[in-house]
């Protein structure tokens, strides 16, 4: 589902189509969420007086705090008669952010989701099992309607129960999976080391993968091992779920949706909007959410976006994967450090498990890092010297690249708790 008509437009002509909704949201959101009007005012900023896209600076920014505090349907623009469906976050740390879904708002998810599949090589020809959790978490529901938009036929199964994943993987003859990357290299694993189950003897040939950063790294492993094409997907539950970008063929970038979204990339701490190219925070707003508009929402998310001409065809934007957020930075003794860098060091060392834990403490005044890591078997059973000798590889690669020292703890194959979502990779004990 190539939608030639705005994944192709002419640029001059999507900004001016960005521009057309953009008036229409922020009068949205202005008129009936008192929220963004209080929150408008107080900024002197009329959107009736909004002419050009570079009058969104003038903006005030939308927190997840602020959908925090607005639990539970205090963003939502629309009465509760035209809302079908709500979704929200776990809420493990405060209140949950909700969010809610017109009609319509249901049937451009499913729109952008077909088109995140289509680009990934989907069709109505392909058997897509969802391995993502089902309910409030928009992941599955999310994929589901994608698939079943685009034609596709859809295996429901949701997260979790791995020795059945495979097993409908051979039955059903699944062409594609969708998940999150870390359970993939839990599959993958479970394969290897419980079934002797071979990935190459089935009919999956891709993955469509989300929901936490990855590196390339992680990329390369997962289709070495499932002998299939791993594609990053992108999306964020406060502006609609997953379908807010995707890798096509090329995997040189996820193309955002453009007309449905409109992105910037800020500097995190002074919140100063970055030309196209420089690395920063990306924001989000939505041109055409019924239910729950968002406007300039602060993702956390660090990345770039840029234009170039991309094979595919697509003429939309793209935003570079994503490395991390700005949250999940960690400042070891004045260094700043993001998981998926000391993920993109490990995964280069020889002997290593895609499997691994940080563990930051304070000691007196000085901050303490330990990192977990899985080694491979061979690597195990052999002598204690070659253990050692792993383990100051590590150390020093880690020095080299990241300029932090850390404690490196190697640990026995299938030590470390596998996650059926997303992984929990950093345990701050500064933090408790």
């Amino acid at each position: 589902m190539f939608n030639k008509q705005y994944e192709a437009m002419e640029v001059k002509k999507l900004k001016e189509l960005q521009l057309e909704r953009l008036k229409w949201s922020l009068k949205h959101a202005y008129n009936n969420v008192p929220y963004y009007r209080q929150s408008f005012d107080k900024a002197k900023f009329n959107p009736d007086k909004f002419s050009s896209l570079d009058d969104l600076k003038h903006v005030p920014f939308l927190m997840k705090q602020a959908m925090r505090d607005s639990y539970p349907f205090g963003l939502f623009a629309v009465p509760m008669e035209k809302v079908i469906r709500i979704h929200s976050s776990s809420g493990t740390t405060g209140n949950a952010t909700v969010v809610g879904y017109t009609k319509n708002d249901i049937e451009v998810w499913a729109e952008v989701m077909a088109r995140t599949i289509a680009a990934a090589g989907g069709s109505e020809k392909d058997v897509v099992q969802v391995a993502y959790g089902y309910g409030l978490f928009t992941g599955g529901l999310g994929l589901h309607y994608g698939a079943e938009k685009l034609g596709a036929t859809v295996i429901p199964i949701s997260g979790g129960n791995t020795e059945r994943q495979l097993m409908l993987i051979k039955d059903f003859g699944t062409t594609m999976l969708a998940c999150t990357p870390s359970y993939a290299i839990n599959m993958a694993d479970f394969a290897e080391k419980k079934m002797n189950f071979d990935f190459k003897k089935t009919k999956l040939r891709a993955g469509v993968f989300g929901a936490e950063p990855w590196t390339e790294s992680m990329r390369k492993e997962i289709e070495s091992r499932m002998g299939i094409d791993a594609y990053d997907i992108y999306g964020l539950s406060e502006v609609i779920g997953p379908g807010v970008s995707c890798e096509c063929s090329e995997k040189s970038g996820l193309h955002v949706f453009e007309d449905h979204f409109y992105v910037e990339v800020i500097d995190p701490e002074t919140g100063e909007v970055l030309p196209e190219g420089e690395k920063g925070e990306i924001v989000y707003t939505s041109l055409t959410k019924e239910a729950c508009p968002v406007i300039r929402y602060r993702s956390r998310d660090i990345t770039r976006i840029y234009r170039d001409a991309c094979k595919c065809g697509r003429t939309l934007i793209k935003m570079e994967k994503v490395t991390g957020r700005s949250d999940d930075m960690l400042i070891i003794r004045g260094v700043n450090v993001f998981p998926m860098q000391i993920e993109a060091v490990l995964m280069e060392v020889e002997g290593t498990e895609p499997h691994y834990q940080i563990i930051v403490d304070r000691k007196g005044a000085l901050d303490d890092v330990e990192i977990m890591v899985e080694v491979n078997e061979k690597i195990f059973t052999d002598e204690l010297g070659a253990l050692k000798g792993l383990a100051e590889r590590i150390e020093q690669r880690i020095r080299s690249a990241l300029g932090i020292s850390a404690k490196i703890t190697l640990v026995e194959p299938s030590t470390l708790q596998r996650s059926e979502g997303k992984a929990k990779r950093v345990i701050d004990k500064r933090q408790l």
